[in-house]
């Protein structure tokens, strides 16, 4: 007897479709699987056995073979443990070998014959939709996050029994109720908010400027100033993602198996790695090639607090990711490539005890520790952040102050204003900020007046900034001009995002 089960494998965020292929033969009593499985795969043997025989059903004393098609892809993970107990039961006459017809199957089996969640299964429901699929048996835990997806009907089980009771008509699962984007989006509540930072003006006028062009923010104060607050406000003044970005940005989270009770990603990500993180924790790796912290912050925010503790060599991983907005990995068994595009936003203290310049505090580092301290952030990766931001001290009496300062919607509300603008210029050319500006289209979107001009030339000359530095400044007086709805970036502009670069040289200099 040989029954197909249709199913779906991994290869980075994308899916593609495998056959379960169960066959049962006359012999001596054996159970292999072939096609390429890993470990976790083979494993999938035990698990089969002690799900079948404690959900109440025979487990055949034959030769039992199980291929997963095709042969020459790699197969990995417990996803194909419901299919393959299924494929079993089907040709054990249990199910009718058109009952899984159209169907793609998915599910991880603990030995009670529970289905668990298994990762991925965003990615994985997409393919099985491109190429036709219909129906989608899956875990009861994992059905949320594919909740949003039309033209096909998604039956969640909780365990194998209920599995076959529905293939074979006995007790039929309603599919789950879709889900409109927009309805998640409503129900999203931020636990940040900017009304709460006090004072900060400046701080925050930066921040909103780097939300409305995409740009990458450092931000230098002392301990207690509210960096870390004004960073965790940030994914709320950015605008709401597209459906698109949505799916795509829960791809990278479904592949990492960290994907919300919610589902669907609604909120853009905000992801702040501690300074220890590896190399392969942030960029990506293992044996499977999975993604990192710069894949799991894409159209979000990375934010890395206390700069210059993180490793030299992670620091310096992130100047391909900032310039391609991907990132690839490659091992032995796997490559894959991951979309990497976010803002960064970073923080440090201007000296090792962090009161260099504070009008309360005295500095008591030498200048050789200073020195030391700077350096471990590089000149090239400084380069590639777009503004400097200077954050002081909050005096005691505006933080005892009751009344609230302007909320997170309003600035969003500016924010979204200007990125509409940007949408309409770039439509044409594939980009949707300014930050993605590139030298064929920067000169062509950046018109500047005759004095803006020469303002930019002589600051560029004066503080001896580099090409890229150069062209950064002309990306950020863009951004300006579009929130204070200019059409020609002007001096006033130009000013603004020139002092934006200018703390590189107060402490580096």
């Amino acid at each position: 007897m040989l029954a197909f089960i249709e199913s779906c494998g991994l290869l980075g965020i994308d899916g593609f479709a495998v056959t379960v292929e169960v066959n049962l033969a006359h012999g001596m009593p054996m159970f292999e699987i072939v096609g390429l499985p890993d470990a976790s795969v083979k494993e999938s043997r035990e698990r089969v056995r002690a799900a079948l025989k404690n959900s109440g059903f025979l487990f055949p004393a034959e030769r039992l073979t199980v291929n997963l098609a095709p042969a020459d892809m790699k197969k990995e993970g417990p996803a194909f443990d419901l299919p393959i107990a299924l494929g079993i039961l089907t040709c054990l006459g249990v199910i009718d070998p058109d009952a899984a017809r159209d169907m793609c199957v998915f599910g991880e089996l603990s030995l009670d014959g529970a289905i668990r969640p298994v990762r991925g299964v965003l990615p994985m429901t997409i393919s099985a939709v491109e190429r036709g699929v219909k129906r989608i048996l899956v875990p009861e835990a994992n059905a949320n996050e594919i909740r949003c997806i039309e033209g096909v009907e998604i039956y969640p089980v909780g365990n194998l029994q209920a599995a076959v009771r529905h293939l074979t008509g006995e007790l039929p699962i309603e599919p789950v109720r879709p889900v409109s984007y927009r309805q998640l989006i409503e129900e999203r509540h931020y636990a940040e908010d900017f009304r709460y930072v006090k004072g900060q003006q400046k701080a925050k006028r930066a921040l909103e400027i780097a939300a409305a062009g995409n740009h990458c923010v450092l931000l230098i104060g002392p301990p207690g100033s509210g960096k870390t607050l004004m960073a965790r406000c940030m994914p709320t003044i950015l605008p709401d993602m597209t459906f698109e970005e949505a799916l795509e940005t829960t791809r990278i989270h479904s592949v990492a198996g960290i994907v919300p009770p919610t589902g669907l990603l609604t909120e853009r990500p905000f992801r702040s790695p501690h300074h220890t993180a590896s190399h392969a924790s942030l960029v990506g790796g293992g044996p499977n090639a999975l993604p990192g912290e710069i894949s799991k912050a894409h159209n979000g925010v990375l934010f890395l607090d206390e700069l210059p503790e993180y490793r030299r060599d992670v620091l310096e991983a992130l100047r391909q990711p900032l310039e391609d907005g991907f990132v690839t990995i490659t091992r032995v068994n796997a490559q894959s490539t991951y979309p990497s595009r976010f803002i960064l936003v970073c923080s440090m203290n201007p000296c090792p005890c962090g009161h260099l310049g504070s009008r309360t505090q005295q500095c008591r580092c030498t200048p050789n520790e200073i020195r030391r301290y700077l350096n471990r952030v590089s000149g090239p990766l400084l380069d590639r952040i777009d503004m400097h931001i200077e954050v002081e001290s909050i005096p005691a009496e505006k933080l005892s102050d009751a009344a609230l300062s302007e909320d997170s919607a309003t600035i969003r509300a500016r924010v979204e204003a200007a990125r509409r603008v940007q949408l309409a210029r770039y439509s044409k050319i594939g980009i949707h900020s300014n930050a993605e500006l590139n030298a064929r289209t920067l000169a062509k979107a950046c018109n500047l007046t005759a004095s803006a001009q020469e303002l930019l030339l002589a600051s560029t000359e004066r503080l001896k900034l580099s090409n890229r530095a150069y062209t950064r400044i002309l990306k950020v007086a863009r951004t300006i001009a579009d929130l204070d709805g200019f059409d020609a970036i002007g001096d006033e502009q130009i000013a603004e995002a020139v002092q934006y670069r200018t703390l590189d040289r107060k402490y580096w200099g």
